[in-house]
């Protein structure tokens, strides 16, 4: 009786986690009957390398939500920084690693802006970092109008890479998901976010470093951008300046799915994981189903929807 109720209480505190596993569990068993070609060694670890990108721009968004705000900059920000990384290297081998820490600088200048922004204007998130993100948009098109640069061939291998077999982005990501739930749930900063997301004025009676907090939770997700760029730059060869369009819904996407409420306060990292994995996936298998991406674009606003109607705290309405 004692373990049945232990249980009941573990879905409880983590549906995010639980609805993820289950319909990742559905889509694995769906796609293996639709086609033998899914349940590939091949194509399984196409969709580890096809997450990546998202999951990393996703855990920094993780982060701004779980204090109640958003990060409506990471899209152009990756553009922006995508075009500096290939731009900037130009094929000199030499360059990528000086090139590469100026990048995750200068992400985490950006995030920092954002957050002090933030602070210091008492505007909301949301405003902010749309006008951050028309403003890097724009200094990306005054850049270069198309792809800019290139990249050595060596500088692929942090997307094509592979130790033991798996692809060495997606281990990189995994390591860095558990370092920030750890980071998270047992240093104090970690569980300072919590408290800023779940009440904002009973986090600044208590006398709690809000302020610090906020800031410090933007420029993680600008570093985080500036880990998804110098990615896709490593796989794609080049950078656009519409490279990261896409990104601002889709980083949001895994956040919610995940069980990380948008209000704040509620959810966590290892739930932002598993539902780029879970974006991914769905992707995958519409691709076997030659389902257009206009549709799998569809999709994705749909389950977020779903999600945001599932997830939702009824006694802290978004």
């Amino acid at each position: 009786m004692e373990q049945t109720s232990a249980l009941g209480s573990f879905v409880r505190r983590n549906r995010g986690l639980v609805v993820v596993v289950l319909l990742l569990i559905a889509l694995l068993i769906f796609g293996s009957f639709y086609s033998d070609r899914f349940r590939t060694t091949s194509n399984i670890l196409n969709v580890f390398e096809q997450s990546t990108g998202l999951a990393l721009v996703s855990l920094g968004q993780t982060l701004t939500i779980l204090t109640g705000g958003i990060d409506m900059s990471v899209g152009s920000m990756i553009s922006l920084l995508s075009l500096l990384t290939s731009g900037l290297i130009d094929g000199k081998a030499n360059l990528v690693v000086p090139v590469a820490a100026g990048i995750l600088v200068l992400g985490a200048l950006i995030g920092a802006i954002n957050g002090l922004g933030i602070v210091w204007l008492k505007v909301h998130p949301l405003i902010v970092t749309l006008g951050m993100g028309a403003l890097l948009q724009g200094i990306a098109l005054l850049y270069s109008l198309g792809p800019a640069g290139k990249v050595p061939p060596n500088f692929k291998f942090l997307a094509y890479g592979k130790v033991l077999g798996l692809p060495i982005a997606a281990v990189f990501a995994i390591l860095l998901f558990i370092a920030v739930a750890l980071f998270l749930r047992y240093v104090r900063l970690g569980r300072y976010i919590y408290a800023v997301g779940d009440d904002h004025t009973g986090a600044r009676l208590m006398g709690l470093p809000r302020s610090r907090v906020i800031i410090f939770v933007y420029t993680m997700s600008g570093i985080c951008c500036a880990l998804t760029s110098i990615y896709l730059v490593s796989r794609f060869g080049v950078g656009q300046p519409y490279t990261g369009i896409n990104y601002t819904l889709a980083s949001i996407t895994p956040v919610v799915v995940g069980g990380t409420l948008l209000a704040g306060g509620r959810g966590g990292v290892i739930g932002t994981l598993l539902g780029a994995y879970l974006i991914s996936l769905i992707n995958n298998v519409l691709n076997f189903m030659d389902v257009s991406t206009h549709y799998q674009l569809i999709a994705q606003g749909l389950i977020v929807i779903a999600a945001v109607s599932i997830y939702v705290d009824k006694r802290k309405r978004i």
